[in-house]
């Protein structure tokens, strides 16, 4: 079959397309004919060998998580009635940018016929982290919130959900463009966080009191920047790190201001106390809750060139990967 292959660690030109062995489902698996893939931005940070605390993986691999397609076969004690179906869900470690993959048959969720099958990728993978994220939050009715990375596909869907729980949305994100697509999607101030001394303006959006809650998902220095704007008894989610590092928060200046901080090891220890289902993400999204934003659909030839658009910050909304 074709894959494509992470044949070192290194820049986005290290992804060649070859001829791979096709995987072999196991007891309770199925087998995928792959469709379409998402690709997140941690994905660029392991395919240069980052995050290696996070996940163990050597080249050459297969990259790739989260996918849609039709279930072609099924393993040992697997109900055939997936057989044909056209599901979402994540292969079994990577290996989800190629012609078939191995999936677990219990975490596989059928698309239902609200949605098409690109909507459904779009949303899957930022759905969970977004709908544990509406959990854990305290109640957004009525508070100040900011999003950084506002643009993003998973910054989008916080935006959405803000908006719909009846907060003053801030959205931070940068360039035009992205403020101008936030802004559609329910924010009530757009800033861009590449002028220098925004945390200012997120400050007079707020009367000068700071925000209640920040979802801040662009890391590096950003991210502190974003935490210096939450009020004393806040509450931060420090979930993402395309800046090139997760957010330094002091834990002692958090502990005497009074602020709650989430952690992305915080986040998965959360997991385990909050179940967060792919029917949930389904749901939500069939219902209009989460609507996702696809900027470009790469072919797989072109997956290289899609890790480049993801690290460059070049595109507005998702990058999805077309296998065939």
């Amino acid at each position: 079959m074709r894959a494509a292959v992470v044949t070192k660690f290194g820049d986005p030109d290290v992804i060649e397309v070859q001829d791979w062995p096709e995987p072999v489902a196991g007891p309770g698996q199925v087998l995928v004919d792959i469709e379409l893939t998402d690709l997140i931005f941690v994905e660029t940070a392991i395919r240069k060998g980052d995050h290696g605390n996070f996940f163990d993986v050597q080249p050459p691999y297969v990259p790739g998580n989260a996918f849609g397609g039709k279930v072609r076969s099924a393993g040992s004690d697997v109900d055939e009635k997936w057989i044909g179906r056209t599901v979402v869900g994540r292969t079994v470690d990577f290996g989800a940018h190629a012609e078939i993959g191995v999936a677990e048959a219990a975490a596989l969720v059928e698309v239902p016929a609200e949605l098409d099958l690109q909507t459904a990728v779009a949303v899957f993978g930022d759905g969970f982290t977004t709908l544990l994220l509406e959990q854990l939050a305290p109640s957004l009715q009525g508070k100040e919130v900011l999003i950084t990375a506002a643009a993003g596909g998973m910054g989008v869907l916080l935006v959405q959900l803000a908006h719909q729980a009846g907060a003053h949305v801030i959205g931070a994100a940068r360039g035009q463009a992205k403020l101008d697509l936030v802004k559609a999607h329910g924010a009530d101030v757009v800033i861009d966080y590449s002028v220098e001394g925004w945390e200012k303006l997120v400050l007079e959006a707020t009367n000068g009191e700071g925000v209640d809650v920040a979802f801040e998902g662009a890391g590096g220095q950003l991210g502190a920047t974003a935490f210096s704007t939450v009020k004393d008894g806040g509450w931060i989610s420090a979930h993402g790190a395309p800046s090139g590092g997760f957010a330094a928060i002091d834990p002692a200046e958090a502990e005497r201001r009074g602020i709650t901080v989430k952690g992305i090891m915080d986040l998965r220890a959360d997991t385990r106390e909050i179940e967060i289902t792919g029917e949930d993400v389904m749901r939500r999204a069939a219902q209009g809750d989460l609507v996702p934003v696809i900027d470009r659909t790469f072919p797989l030839d072109q997956l290289g060139e899609a890790h480049n658009a993801v690290e460059s910050r070049a595109l507005v909304g998702k990058a999805l990967i077309r296998i065939q």
